[in-house]
């Protein structure tokens, strides 16, 4: 707080798009009782003072920004207006009791006196702080809850932004790394007298990932790497395909795996004629890469007793731990400055584009650039996880669920950094979403076959809430449509131990018009799921051609996440989710051909094109309870709408994604 009355709020996490710097500024200056006009907000270097109590690393991620900063925030605005209430009384010499806040000033109504936030900071940063910090009565909010207008709005529209990919420094290099082509390969020998030869490029050197060319700037870099001649050893991956991998994991499906949740003797209830019918079905989803519009950027400036670095990350502590471990210096040692972040979705966790920036920036002895172009990234990144679901449900004479299975086959994302986590044998992003099912079944068991297929996997928006909501979603309804249920009321009847999950379900249904006639050839779907303490329900309205295109005109959505800070924000993460969301189930495939991605930029890896986008309805619940995520939790339950709106409307049954129109034909 400054003598002109400034307010700035220093956020320890990144922002992407999700609207963390006028979210998080907002809980402040509410408790504050600041005046918003004068609230500013920067992003923190790497500190140990922005990694939240109950964590152990500064991270963007599992949509917590606001769910773990919701207390201390207010807190931290709290205690300010206390100090500077204390600090205008004893400026009065008045009771501290009779003085009130109000848009960035202290008052004290029985004299008038009235003093700003800027008048009394001096002092206040001298005042005791409080051993009890009230906190505000949320009836009394003025701005939490309200839609205002996101603080980074400005820079972003005027070109002031600063992005990772825009960070220039004086003396920079501009660095391209060449990369073994196949997962896992590795560099025999490099010749880079052609290279060389190129104007601008000033060196050439090996790196752990491969061969960095360093040039003035990024086209020659360019050029120059395009003429290295380079041969690598294809290593054990050198015969790996989409192919073979789906017949592996179909192979894995077939054995039982690690028991992450049961109860009762679901496989004998199916298996064995207690149950009056057995459903089954398998599903499967792809690789998928991230495919953030921002590629990938990182400055780096190593000298013999520092480092700095620029960088769009999601992971401040891990990049300063990498650039540590590289340099051989202490962590305290290494700067990390955080740009605005082009996207995100768990790429930008990952650190192996800043190891590159910071090894060729030691080598070379200047800061340097290193940008991986939309090629590099799409087939040398990490990739959310295939899986293949082998789920069975068992049904009682009166169609009521009495018994569910659902096998994951799928590889760990959590052994390669944090293999700690894993417990009991079970990698909880592997089963998360399935584990947990909400519907009321007695007997129930899901399990975990791990399969590692050599392909890299890394987080992805909901990580495993995306692959085990379209499997358990899906397969619901076709429960369901076994047991001669309406698939709203079905889950409904299912929910009633869980009035928050109902409510969204009903919600969105009701917002969607359920049971009301469509226009010939549409069909509705409906899913729901519960992921980062939020719930959330998209009712879908689809067509499909009879070239087999499906057409989504509308998305209706209703989510519960708690408290709400500011409902823009909720809408526009919602419809940023369905998007998303939509390019996976209709478009999104990584395939992999003698252990190299085959897709390489957006005209083989497509996105959902503007004129696509269904029309979306956003439907947030009114809510007292604590916040919950919003970032992720809006995408695990479109791809099942979709999907269950296709069967509604054609009669078919989608269990693989991306949705094939070859599949939907009509023959």
């Amino acid at each position: 707080m400054d003598a002109d009355d400034t307010v700035t709020v220093i956020i320890g996490k990144s922002e992407m798009g999700q609207g963390v710097l006028t979210a998080l500024p907002m809980i402040v200056a509410e408790e504050l009782d600041a005046d918003w006009s004068r609230v500013r907000v920067e992003q923190a270097p790497a500190d140990a003072a922005f990694i939240p109590a109950g964590s152990f690393v500064q991270l963007t991620a599992g949509s917590n920004s606001v769910r773990l900063s919701w207390l201390p925030l207010r807190q931290a605005g709290a205690m300010a207006r206390e100090m500077l209430i204390s600090a205008a009384a004893e400026t009065w010499t008045v009771d501290r009791a009779e003085c009130v806040t109000e848009h960035g000033a202290v008052v004290h109504p029985p004299t008038g006196l009235r003093a700003t936030y800027g008048a009394l900071v001096e002092k206040a940063a001298t005042v005791p702080r409080p051993v009890v910090i009230p906190l505000k009565d949320p009836k009394t909010f003025r701005l939490i809850g309200q839609p205002l207008p996101r603080l980074d709005t400005p820079a972003k529209t005027d070109g002031s932004a600063v992005y990772g990919i825009d960070v220039r420094v004086p003396g920079m290099l501009t660095a391209l790394v060449a990369r073994p082509p196949v997962f896992g390969g590795s560099l025999v020998r490099f010749d880079s007298a052609r290279a060389r030869a190129v104007p601008g490029v000033r060196h050439v050197v090996r790196i752990t990932g491969g061969v960095a060319v360093v040039a003035d700037d990024f086209w020659s870099a360019r050029k120059g790497r395009s003429l290295l001649q380079v041969e690598w050893a294809d290593g054990p991956n050198a015969t790996l395909g989409s192919m073979s991998l789906r017949e592996d994991y179909a192979a894995a499906a077939a054995e039982p795996g690690n028991v992450a949740t049961s109860r009762g003797d679901a496989a004998r209830v199916i298996g064995h004629g207690h149950a009056a019918r057995a459903v089954t079905a398998d599903y499967e989803t792809p690789f998928l890469a991230h495919a953030a519009m921002e590629p990938l950027a990182c400055v780096a400036d190593v000298r013999s007793d520092s480092c700095e670095v620029w960088v769009g990350t999601e992971a401040q502590s891990w990049v300063r731990k990498t650039a540590a471990q590289i340099t051989e210096l202490p962590q305290s040692a290494v700067t990390v400055h955080t740009t605005l972040l082009g996207g995100g979705f768990g790429r930008r966790s990952e650190t192996d584009f800043v190891a590159e920036a910071v090894e060729v920036s030691r080598e070379v002895g200047a800061p340097v650039k290193v940008v991986w172009t939309r090629e590099d990234d799409m087939r040398h990144g990490v990739y959310r996880p295939a899986t293949f679901n082998r789920l069975a449900a068992g049904l009682g004479a009166e169609g009521e669920l009495v018994a569910w299975t659902h096998r994951v086959v799928s590889q760990s994302l959590l052994d390669r950094d944090t293999p700690y986590l894993i417990r009991d044998g079970i990698d909880g992003t592997a089963v998360e979403g399935a584990a947990d099912l909400p519907y009321a079944v007695d007997n129930l068991e899901v399990d975990w076959v791990r399969t590692e297929p050599g392909v890299p996997g890394g987080f992805w928006r909901s990580v495993g809430h995306s692959s085990n909501a379209f499997a358990t979603e899906c397969f619901l309804d076709e429960v369901a449509h076994a047991a001669g249920r309406d698939p709203r009321d079905f889950r409904r009847d299912l929910l009633a131990a869980h009035p928050r999950h109902r409510a969204v379900v009903e919600l969105a249904a009701t917002r969607a018009g359920w049971g009301s006639p469509l226009p010939p050839g549409r069909g509705r779907g409906i899913a729901t799921h519960e992921s980062r303490s939020s719930w959330v329900a998209h009712v879908a309205e689809v067509s499909v051609g009879t070239d087999g295109e499906v057409r989504v005109h509308r998305v209706v959505c209703a989510i519960d996440c708690g408290i709400v800070v500011n409902p823009d924000t909720v809408r526009a993460l919602m419809e940023g989710a369905v998007a998303f969301g939509l390019t996976a189930a209709l478009k999104g495939e990584i395939t992999v051909s003698g252990g190299r991605v085959q897709q390489g930029n957006f005209h083989d890896y497509p996105l959902l094109r503007m004129s696509e986008m269904p029309a979306v309805e956003v439907h947030i619940v009114a809510s007292t309870e604590p916040p919950g995520g919003v970032g992720e939790p809006g995408l695990p339950p479109v791809a099942p709408a979709v999907v269950n709106a296709i069967f509604a409307a054609t009669g078919r049954r989608v269990r693989s994604l991306p949705i094939r129109a070859t599949d939907l034909r009509e023959v």
